[in-house]
């Protein structure tokens, strides 16, 4: 039985613009590893897919172009293969050949996947692949070409900025995200698996909303059972996946991963400067090209400050699979089958659930907005932090909504097994940094305390008078 694709909306009404178009089509799909490319492409277009070729990781090019081969003789579903051809160049008339017995009227569908791994020194493949688009594929109407590659940057880079044959010739771009909380729960009910809010956003904390590691969840397990498969029983999968995800993605990808050991260190996040300053990198162009490339890729995320510009923004590690392996499991002496249970009761526990919770929160801002009533106010979302001189009071806030109506909601977002109870001390910190925020920014506009939390705020008489609104998990999955 085939598969349903679950989401992906908007990328599946792309997909259906371009099989309608009447024109060749050459389309660019970029997103990590495992964030599910290939299946959308394969799910989508099962009835037009005609040739399907994937590169092959750190291969040289008579590897790839004997690989291509294969993948030209299971097309043509031929008990002889054909001969392996001697250059890209070839390669390309061979694929026109085959083409020709399948254009007719209907669509058809080319697929190369892992596309940069093709691309190996001198190979000439980017500039055979231009002319054969250039001087064959862009004059069939019906033909439609996509290529895919988790090396976001280098598809960024080499094909989307090309500057000789390819330039200006993708006509559609796709970034395909990881799954929001609530794809990431019907994922799972379309795998026969019910789990209840909190346990679908416990799974998300540890690793994100990515299809293929949300595909290891078994029927009848809690989501502490799972993290504890996953990341540290000794055949784990997610216990040997980061090393491999960054060598996939990057060349010299202990630069990048020493920007994530860095920024899963200080979640709060840091600036541009400090995370040089920190990795022992210079500035200048390599240096923004690996922030470049881990933004592209999903792993990092910028922040702008509330009312500030580019130049104080803060870098966050919003990657929640990362944050989990070097917080849990780089390093770790701990493992087994039962560690995470030990783990979750613990110190260590509570501060990274916090982290996680807030850094999904900010992902799920136009949730939020929904939950408040807010979705038609144009509104900026950002985070504010007024360090202290001596004899100061600084106050920081993690996600603020500034709103065109001449509103602000002060977003305190708190993850808890049970509703949270605002007391004495918390209260008297929440007025604080409300008045530290009026009076260091000077706003007029007015402040509504929000909280943002699991199961809700109990109503007593610390939240009575002082928070204006709340959203709860069940609005996250909305």
């Amino acid at each position: 039985m085939k598969e349903a694709i679950i989401g992906r909306e908007s990328e599946k009404k792309i997909l259906k613009d371009m099989l309608g178009s009447k024109e060749a089509e050459l389309i660019a799909l970029l997103g990590r590893r495992r964030v599910g490319k290939t299946f959308l492409v394969r799910g989508y277009y099962h009835q037009q897919l005609v040739f399907e070729c994937t590169g092959l990781h750190e291969a040289g090019l008579a590897e790839q172009l004997l690989n291509f081969s294969k993948a030209l003789q299971q097309a043509m579903q031929s008990a002889i293969p054909p001969a392996t051809p001697d250059s890209w160049m070839q390669a390309f008339t061979f694929l026109s050949d085959f083409l020709q017995t399948k254009i007719k009227t209907q669509p058809v569908v080319v697929l190369f996947d892992e596309f940069p791994w093709m691309h190996t020194p001198k190979s000439g493949f980017l500039a055979a692949f231009g002319h054969w688009w250039n001087t064959w594929a862009s004059r069939q109407p019906q033909l439609k070409v996509v290529i895919c590659g988790s090396a976001a940057s280098w598809m960024v880079e080499n094909v989307l900025h090309n500057r000789g044959g390819l330039h200006n010739r993708v006509s559609r771009t796709i970034r395909l995200l990881p799954f929001s909380l609530k794809e990431s729960g019907d994922y799972l009910i379309s795998r026969g698996i019910r789990l209840d809010h909190y346990q679908v956003l416990q799974l998300y904390m540890a690793m994100g909303g990515i299809p293929q590691y949300l595909k290891q969840v078994d029927k009848g397990e809690s989501a502490n059972q799972v993290i504890d498969k996953l990341f540290f029983e000794r055949n784990g999968m997610l216990k040997t996946e980061f090393d491999v995800l960054y060598r996939s993605l990057f060349n010299n990808a202990s630069h990048h991963e020493s920007i994530v050991r860095q920024l899963a260190r200080k979640p709060g996040g840091m600036s541009r400067t400090e995370l040089i300053e920190a990795c022992g990198f210079t500035t200048g162009g390599t240096t923004t090209r690996l922030f470049e490339e881990l933004e592209q890729s999903g792993f990092i995320a910028q922040y702008i400050p509330f009312e500030k510009t580019l130049r104080d923004a803060v870098y966050k590690l919003s990657d929640e699979y990362s944050l989990f392996y070097l917080k849990f499991v780089d390093r770790s002496r701990a493992m087994g089958a039962g560690t995470w249970h030990k783990i979750a009761a613990g110190q260590s526990y509570n501060s990274w659930s916090g982290y996680a919770f807030e850094a999904i929160c900010q992902k799920h801002v136009l949730q939020i907005k929904e939950a408040l009533g807010i979705r038609g106010v144009y509104t900026e979302a950002s985070g504010w932090r007024f360090t202290p001189k001596q004899g100061e009071t600084g106050a920081q806030i993690d996600l603020l909504l500034d709103r065109q109506d001449h509103c602000i909601n002060v977003c305190e977002m708190k993850f808890s097994d049970k509703a949270f109870i605002i007391d004495k001390k918390y209260a008297s910190e929440l007025d604080r940094k409300v008045s530290v925020f009026k009076e260091r920014t000077g706003t007029k506009k007015t402040i509504f305390p929000t909280m943002v939390t699991t199961y809700g705020t109990k109503q007593n008489s610390y939240y009575t008078g002082r928070i204006a609104s709340e959203v709860t998990m069940a609005d996250l999955f909305g």
